[in-house]
This record gives C-alpha cells, structure tokens and sequence, in this order.
C-alpha cells in the first residue's frame, strides 16, 4: 500500500528524505564476496583517493580541504574494500603534484570512474560510490584551478518507468524537491537580485524539472505523488543574506540526502542514473551556497550521507 501524502509531509519538513539513506546505509550487508575471485572495482577508487590525500596533504595551503575530503572517501571505500577483501590488485604510481591545478584531472577522472560503477554495484556499494562521484564533483568548485567540471545532466523518467519498489523513495525525493523551491523562493526576500538573481533562478529551475519528471513518474506507477506543503520550517530562522544563503545549502543536501536514497533503494540502472544525476547536481550547486554562507568545509566529502 501506498503510503499518504499526509504521512510524508509529517517527516521533518527540511529534513526529509535524510532518513532514507540513512537507514539505506546501516542495512545489513552480505557476509562474503560469494566467492568472488576478481579484483574489487572499489580498488582503484580507493587507490586514488588516498594518494589524492597524501599530495594534497604535502602540498598544503589551499590544497588542505581537498586533502581532508579525499581522505575522508578513502576511509569509506576501504571499510567496504577490506570487509568483501577480494583480490589485492596493485595501484599504478600517481603523477606527482606541484600545485593545485595538478589535481583538476585526477578529480574528473576519479569523478567518471564512480559515475560509471553506480549502475553495476550492489545497492548498499553504488551508494557509496554515487556518494564519492559527487564529492569529487563538488571539489571541482571549490577552487577555480580545479574546475569547475561538468555540471550534472538534466534527469529524464527512465524508458521503463518507475519500478514498484522505488515509489517509497521517489516519494521522499519529491517532498524533498517540494522543499527546495520553497525555499528558494523564501530567500528571494533576503538575497539581492543583482547579486544572485542567476543563481536562484537556476536552482529553481532545477528543482522544478525534477519535480515534474518525479510527479510524472510516481503518477505512471498509479500512486499519489506527495503535496507541497504551505510552508516549512527552516532548522534556523533567516534574518540575512549570510543565512538565507545557509538555507539555501541545507535545502541542497536534504535534496541530496533523497536522492542517494533512491539510488540504495533500486537495482533499476536507468533508475540509478537518473538519481545519480540529480544528487550530483543537488552537491554541486550547494557548494557555492555553503561557502557564501560561511561554512566550514565549502565542499562535502560525501554528499547525501550522515555528517
């Protein structure tokens, strides 16, 4: 049975769609690799995140947030790497790094590496995964030397639809995608237009396309898409352009956070792209929000997932 609009617009306003990869990550995970030979796909991803960290690391200065995240991916993927502990493969050498730029490629190129695993891995690793391709995505923005990478593409309703067990999660992301363009509009009030008139109204266009393409699909299932509310309740009042600017990035992630769950809810690949696409695209245009705001680190090392 479907669930009630009522029901999802009980669960925390701003904060929904947070729950569902939370509860996505701590599912109990298979006890072994089924015996599985082959060289772990995480492997490289997790080869090039810890030497990404340690030249960032001896390069300093500027390089310091990208360090932090890059150390903060490779101790996610080794966790998953060591638990299924499938065949050692050796990681080729990392050219060396003598400033920032040197890391723009390697980005992208860990960035490409994730976003095409998402499709291909069990629920609980292409989470993981969508969770890295994002980060290094929203790295890219965080020093014009590094990117600032492709943006997202737009999402589109996969060819078959929406399948039966992702309604629940593609409901959440549609209340989460209300949300936004609430906010969105709220904030119009204490940003001003000749400042971030562009912004806003990118964002709201974004949001407004995946809120269409989410109704249109969870109608075609014969489910009851979610309503707007009239109002939400922000997790801080807004007084200023510095908060309105924090609200804006909260409103992202929570974005974010609903669509790595559909993401850890389905084994539809077509599914699981377009939700990759919408969470890259949610972590990206929170990156500029969270450093207008104030807030430390600019990027997220893992968008979608618990602090």
């Amino acid at each position: 049975m479907t669930a009630s609009p009522t029901e999802y617009s009980r669960r925390g306003l701003l904060r929904l769609g947070a729950l569902s990869a939370v509860a996505a990550t701590a599912l109990p995970l298979a006890a072994c690799s089924g015996g599985d030979e082959s060289p772990d796909p995480l492997a490289p991803l997790l080869a090039a995140a810890d030497a990404d960290a340690a030249a960032a690391r001896k390069l300093g200065g500027a390089a310091a947030e990208l360090a932090e995240a890059r150390a903060a991916q490779a101790a996610a993927l080794k966790t998953e790497v060591d638990r299924l502990n499938r065949p050692k493969q050796e990681a080729p050498a990392a050219p060396a790094v003598a400033e920032l730029a040197d890391f723009r490629n390697r980005l992208a190129a860990a960035r490409s590496q994730a976003e095409h695993l998402v499709p291909t891995l069990p629920a609980y690793r292409a989470g993981l995964v969508a969770a890295v391709a994002a980060g290094c995505a929203t790295l890219q923005r965080i020093d014009p030397s590094l990117g600032p990478g492709d943006d997202a593409k737009p999402i589109s309703a996969p060819s078959g639809g929406a399948p039966g067990g992702a309604v629940d999660s593609l409901q959440k992301a549609l209340a989460a995608e209300h949300a936004a363009l609430w906010v969105y509009g709220l904030v119009t009030a204490f940003l001003p237009a000749g400042d971030y008139g562009g912004a806003l109204r990118a964002g709201h266009a974004e949001h407004t396309a995946r809120r269409d393409t989410l109704t249109q699909m969870i109608s075609s299932a014969k489910a009851t898409p979610v309503a707007t509310e009239a109002a939400y309740v922000p997790p801080k009042p807004v007084t200023d352009a510095a908060s309105a600017a924090a609200l804006v990035a909260s409103s992202e992630a929570d974005s974010a956070a609903a669509w790595l769950g559909v993401i850890t809810h389905t084994d539809d690949s077509g599914l699981r792209t377009m939700a990759l696409q919408a969470l890259i695209a949610a972590a990206r245009r929170g990156t500029p929000w969270r450093k207008e705001a104030g807030e430390k680190p600019t990027a997220v090392a893992m968008p979608g997932q618990p602090a």
